[in-house]
């Protein structure tokens, strides 16, 4: 009997992501997977308490990877909020294309309904943190007393667009996914003009008014 393998969390991340891209299947269980790759399980629950937790931990981690590599960059800081979220959407999916071989087994039963899988909860959550760190709010829409609900309202948004990028991809035939790269820059540009536009501004400021007028004036 061979001796079952040490592995740290970022093996453990690796090991998996190799064996569902060679064999295009996700392992039936925890005791499956080690068997597979001749990995102690205890070692396995050392690190992570499923599956699932795996698969959530690579999202977050691919991630967390575009950052670091785009953090590196003094160009990238100097970027205004428009021209940061392009270049981590490219970054990002440069990572994406990297690991398509894997990806596309995770995500094949999710094309129709991503808003919904749960593998994707801690990019979510890593994503709409990066989002804040723009502070959208303060430099595109100021509304005084609303900046909670903007806020919600903005990373909302941006990670449901984040989801529609992510099913554009997956569906994506083009040489190397040049399409979803137009449909980035695109749909980001859009995006950024809508909340910038003067009318939308306009629709702002009523609300801000009524806002006043309707709801302060009760509280004094």
């Amino acid at each position: 009997m061979k001796n079952k393998k040490q592995s740290s969390k970022l093996d453990i991340l690796t090991l998996y992501m190799d064996l569902v891209s060679e064999h295009q299947a996700k392992p039936d269980s925890v005791e499956d997977f080690c068997e597979q790759t001749n990995l102690d399980e205890e070692n396995f629950y050392a690190h992570f308490k499923s599956l699932n937790k795996v698969e959530k931990t690579i999202f977050k981690e691919l991630f967390k990877n575009s950052l670091e590599v785009l953090n590196e960059s003094e160009e990238f800081l100097s970027f205004d909020a428009k021209n940061k979220l392009i270049s981590l959407y490219f970054t990002f999916f440069e990572n994406f294309t990297l690991n398509r071989a894997y990806l596309e087994v995770v995500l094949k039963g999710c094309r129709n309904k991503l808003q919904s899988y749960k593998t994707l909860s801690g990019l979510k959550k890593s994503f709409i943190h990066f989002i804040d760190s723009l502070e959208l709010t303060d430099s595109i829409l100021p509304i005084d007393g609303l900046e909670k609900i903007q806020n919600n309202v903005i990373s909302h948004s941006a990670w449901i667009q984040l989801l529609i990028t992510i099913k554009f991809w997956l569906e994506d035939t083009s040489d190397s996914f040049e399409k979803t790269d137009i449909f980035i820059e695109k749909s980001i540009n859009t995006s950024f003009e809508l909340i910038e536009n003067k009318f939308l501004k306009n629709v702002f400021d009523l609300g801000k008014f009524v806002y006043k007028e309707k709801f302060q004036k009760n509280t004094d």
